[in-house]
């Protein structure tokens, strides 16, 4: 039985969408110095994203693909968040990170597109639809920094952004409930319990 901690990639995504459209849509033509408070919290959802995704990405604990699209794009997701966090700390222009968001945005778009072709996830459409949202808000990243003053493109990222959390959040509260089953994860034992002789009488 393999370590399924997506939910913890996925919730922490949940947080980190919702914490950017607030910061889009209040702090980003916020008076200078303003936005700096708000780095521990992109800070803080891009180290979580940062440390799960390297391990999914060099352990490989779930099945096939799906290391890859979980794993690489959490990665992804971490480094511009805790860009984000960094830049605001330093009070730096946030432009290059938009830049790399959108690459990393382009790569969530077309993995969304391929989990749709092939069917993958218990919910592929879902799952699809929520990649595909998440990699436009990154794409878009860089389009909304330097349309700051404009309360409508703000206001339009923010709504995507919502609508993806909300997908992630659907899948992710799921599978969460889901773990607490004792025929999911409730009778798990780690491999040094496993691998133990049974107690003495």
């Amino acid at each position: 039985m393999f370590i399924d901690y997506v939910t913890l990639l996925l919730i922490n995504m949940v947080c980190g969408l919702f914490v950017l459209a607030h910061f889009a849509f209040y702090g980003l033509d916020a008076p200078q110095g303003e936005p700096r408070r708000w780095w521990t919290a992109f800070g803080v959802t891009g180290l979580v994203a940062l440390v799960g995704g390297f391990h999914m990405v060099f352990t490989w604990p779930l099945p096939g693909p799906y290391n890859s699209a979980f794993g690489e794009m959490s990665v992804l997701f971490g480094a511009v968040y805790l860009g984000l966090g960094l830049a605001l700390l330093a009070n730096v222009s946030l432009a290059p990170i938009g830049v790399y968001a959108f690459f990393a945005g382009l790569a969530a778009v077309v993995l969304g597109a391929r989990i749709i072709d092939l069917g993958m996830t218990q919910s592929p459409n879902l799952s699809g639809i929520g990649f595909i949202a998440t990699g436009l808000g990154g794409m878009l990243l860089c389009l909304v920094l330097r349309l700051r003053s404009s309360k409508m493109a703000r206001t339009i990222f923010a709504v995507l952004l919502v609508i993806a959390a909300l997908i992630w959040s659907l899948t992710g509260y799921m599978a969460l409930w889901g773990h607490m089953h004792p025929e999911s994860f409730g009778k798990w034992k780690p491999a040094t319990l496993q691998a133990a002789p049974p107690p003495r009488e």
